[in-house]
This record gives structure tokens, sequence and C-alpha cells, in this order.
């Protein structure tokens, strides 16, 4: 090593830096091998839900050959998932009381209002004709 200083020929050997790129090499190849097996769940689980779509589309075409309506299958559906997430969340409405008072209108000109909106004069700027 032509251009180097003296102390680095003692710091660089070899056999350290083959030894580290072949861990280098064998750490790259396992963590490929790790991401082609999540690549293969993560396919294998979207062939299993679009599998499940088809079966409900089935389903809801034989129910309408039936005479059956497709949305009381939806609805059910809703209430389920509705039923399904009350459960794990209950929800609390706070008592909130109105932002303005029950005779505001913003259209009538009058209720409370600060602030009064008026045209201004027709003709602009010069009021001759």
């Amino acid at each position: 090593m032509v251009g180097l200083p003296t102390f680095f020929h003692d710091l660089i050997e070899p056999d350290v830096v083959v030894r580290q790129q072949e861990a280098l090499a064998a750490a790259r190849i396992r963590m490929q091998e790790e991401l082609n097996a999540q690549a293969e769940k993560y396919k294998e689980k979207q062939r299993q839900l679009e599998e499940e779509k088809r079966r409900q589309k089935i389903a809801m075409w034989e129910s309408m050959q039936e005479g059956k309506s497709y949305k009381e299958k939806r609805n059910q559906q809703e209430v389920e998932s509705d039923a399904s997430v009350s459960s794990t969340i209950p929800k609390s409405k706070p008592n909130k009381r109105p932002l303005r008072g029950a005779g505001y209108n913003p259209l009538s000109g009058e209720g409370g209002g600060t602030c009064s909106w008026r045209p201004g004069r027709r003709g602009g700027p010069s009021s001759g004709g």
C-alpha cells in the first residue's frame, strides 16, 4: 500500500476485511430472505382477502337472484360493525351548549351581531351620471 502512512498498514488486515465483507454479505442475504418471507405472507393475506370479497359478491348475487335485497345484508353488516366498534370504544358526548342563541338568523339582519353589513352606494366613486 503505497499511498497510506505506516500506521494504517497495521490497522488494515486482509483477513479482517474479508471476514467483515463475508459477514456483511451474509447479513444482506438473511435480511433479503426475511423480506421475501414477509412479502409471501402479505401476498397470501391479499389472496385470502380477494377470495373473501369474491365469496361475498357471489353470495350477494345469489341473494339478489332469490329476490332478497343486498341492502339488507349491507345493513346487517353495518349494524354488526357498529356494535363491535361501540363495544370496544365507548363514545361519550359531553353536554355542549349551542354556539348561538335559538333566535339567531344571519339573513334577517337582527339577532345580536355586532357587525352589520350594508351594501354600498351604486355608481362607484363618481356619483354623477
